[in-house]
């Protein structure tokens, strides 16, 4: 596979992305617990890569048993906080600070490889604080940064740290093989977690409104996203791979919106923006951009 068809794999990862958020939103307005949600998607997920892959994962090894447990780990809290926080938050808001992870991954190699961040992380991070502040509302109701936002901020820092574990992991692992361990691992510890902290929610879920969703999230925001992203990941750098998936961000909106979960606000359109434009800055080499189309088409040459 080139990276030019894994990108693509990974746009297609980011519109099953995007659709989660407004799905997970239904099966919470159903009253179905954040722990069992990721329970059933992650059994659903796991269940259908053995079907497919049972050959693959029969044959695991303990190094990929041992990788494939960490991605999981990762994932699970991921999932959890994302869950948790769309109780308190909107799709957009959620998919929008999300998307601050790809800000994040510059940071995460300077705290393990030692790599400076360069100086256009810095004008990232102040349109990223703008968006986030139109988003909040911070600009009309004062500053309250709510539970669903603060849930969501802390999933986008695990989940930098999952994409640049992910980076290594789809090198020294069968994709299929982290595919399954991810969805077992995510049905044990949402079980587990349902059975304890979100057992008193239980007889309240309206299984006849929520079970759609959840299967919905379980074949494709789950298995079929998961199966391309660990498999296409092999072939591209997680820099390039952060800013593809990026776009669920958009995709997520765009669901919500035609779905009215929610209503398309300005404050959604300039904050979902600004934060647009910050992961961008973060991602592109703004130097050479300038040097090779604004430069030349003015016919300044370098000597």
């Amino acid at each position: 596979m080139r990276q030019a068809r894994a990108n693509r794999n990974l746009l297609l990862v980011a519109f099953m992305w995007g659709t989660s958020y407004t799905f997970i939103k239904m099966a919470i307005a159903a009253n179905m617990p954040p722990s069992v949600i990721n329970t059933l998607r992650g059994l659903i997920s796991a269940i259908l890569v053995y079907i497919f892959f049972r050959k693959i994962i029969n044959t695991m090894t303990w190094q990929e048993f041992k990788i494939g447990a960490v991605c999981a780990i990762f994932n699970f809290v991921v999932v959890q906080l994302q869950s948790t926080g769309l109780k308190y938050t909107t799709p957009s808001n959620s998919s929008f600070i999300t998307s601050i992870y790809v800000i994040l991954l510059p940071f995460i190699a300077w705290l393990f490889f030692k790599r400076v961040p360069p100086l256009k992380i810095y004008l990232s991070i102040i349109f990223c604080l703008l968006g986030m502040i139109f988003l909040t509302g911070i600009i009309t109701t004062g500053f309250e940064f709510h539970m669903g936002d603060f849930l969501t901020l802390l999933n986008a820092i695990f989940y930098a740290f999952q994409m640049t574990y992910y980076g290594y992991a789809t090198k020294n692992a069968r994709p299929q093989i982290i595919a399954f361990q991810l969805g077992f691992v995510q049905a044990i510890c949402g079980t587990l977690y349902a059975l304890t902290i979100d057992y008193g929610k239980l007889p309240q879920i309206n299984w006849s409104v929520a079970i759609g969703p959840v299967i919905y999230l379980g074949v494709i925001a789950t298995f079929a996203a998961q199966v391309i992203q660990v498999t296409s990941q092999k072939y591209t750098d997680t820099v390039t791979a952060g800013l593809v998936l990026m776009t669920e961000s958009l995709f997520a909106s765009l669901v919500s919106v035609l779905f009215h979960v929610e209503p398309l606000t300005q404050h959604l359109i300039i904050g979902g923006s600004l934060i647009i434009l910050a992961t961008l800055i973060a991602q592109f080499d703004l130097r050479g951009v300038i040097s090779r189309y604004v430069v030349k088409q003015n016919g300044i040459k370098k000597y």
